[in-house]
Formats: structure tokens, sequence, C-alpha cells
């Protein structure tokens, strides 16, 4: 069965983005090192966040994300980071005349990822959960994600955490209600300008 793993970028205090979704500094480590994130991609890590990262994304078969974040990336033009399925979760039908587009980056070059588009979360997870077979499912941080956490449908918390304070702006759990317990982190790695977290939610 699918493990389902929330996954962002963040600031130590908590953020994703800012009000205007500017991320700031929070990819700088994307670019900081000699070492491909991705083969022939452009994220080049040093060989630690490599290490951590690598397998985390290889293992990932699907991704759950909003529209929001759809809209922002244009659903990655069909290569999302990792995975080859995207499920959006969104009310809206899919955009006319969108169609993914086959792509020469990402991790599956010349191919398009499968896009659905689901209008309830726990939907959203089931349907990516199928499509991942033994894999990972990635939630994405942010509103989406804080929905899922609430719902008991995240097994794992992954944060890359960036040394930022950004005061404000949107936030890793979205407006999640109540208080979610979490496992101590069996995953601490520092890396350069960031520090990689992993944690199992408490059942």
């Amino acid at each position: 069965m699918a493990t389902v793993v929330m996954h962002g970028v963040v600031s130590v205090d908590g953020f994703v983005a800012d009000e205007h979704d500017e991320v700031g500094p929070l990819f700088d480590w994307y670019f900081g090192g000699d070492t491909d994130l991705v083969d022939g991609g452009a994220f080049k890590v040093t060989r630690t966040s490599a290490d951590y990262v690598r397998p985390l994304w290889e293992d990932i078969r699907s991704t759950v994300i909003g529209l929001h974040l759809f809209d922002l990336t244009n659903g990655w033009d069909g290569s999302p980071p990792a995975g080859e399925h995207v499920v959006v979760v969104t009310h809206r039908p899919e955009p006319d005349g969108w169609k993914p587009r086959h792509a020469t980056g990402g991790p599956h070059p010349g191919a398009a990822a499968s896009y659905d588009f689901i209008g309830d979360v726990t939907q959203a997870v089931a349907r990516a959960k199928e499509l991942a077979g033994d894999g990972a499912v990635a939630v994405a941080a942010g509103d989406v994600g804080g929905q899922a956490l609430a719902l008991g449908l995240v097994d794992e918390v992954a944060m890359d955490v960036v040394p930022v304070v950004f005061g404000s702006g949107k936030r890793y759990f979205g407006p999640v209600d109540g208080q979610h317990l979490l496992e101590d982190p069996d995953v601490v790695i520092r890396g350069e300008r960031v520090l990689h977290l992993r944690y199992r939610v408490r059942r």
C-alpha cells in the first residue's frame, strides 16, 4: 500500500511562500551545489541533499496538489518534479484546451504525466494511492496538505526547512484545525542552507 507523504520546502516560521506566492530564498538550496538532483535537470544541490532527496523523489509515483499550485505552475507543463501521475483537488474541470505538453525536463523526458481533476481531498488521495501502487504519494504542503493531515490521510511529514523568517504568507499546513501529533523525527539531515526533516504522523 502506498505511503502518503506531505512534502514541501518551508521557512523556519512555517511558510511555503509569501502573500504574493513568491518563495524568496526558499529554493536557493536547489541551485547551491554541484550534484544533479534529477539527471539532466536544472537542480544542482549538495551531495548531502542529493543523497536524501533523490530516493524520496524516486519513490514518489503520484502527487496531490491544489488548483492554486496547478495554476501557478501550469501543471508543470505535464512534467512534475517527481512521479508519473498528478491528482488536482478542484471542483473545476480540467481547463479547456490544457493538455500536458511532452516534457523535455523532469524525471521522464519525452513523456507527459497523467492528470486527474477531483473535487474532494479524500477521493483525491485515494485515487493517488491507487495510481501509486506500492510507491509513495506526495501531498503538496499548503491548504490541501493541511486538509489531508486533518482527515488522517497523511502517514509522514517531510519538511525541507530553510533558515529564513517570512513573518506572514502561505502556511505549510494551511488553516489546519486542532493539534496533530507527530513522532520524533526519524530523518534529520543538515544540508547547505537547508535542514531536511521527516516525521511519522502519530496514530
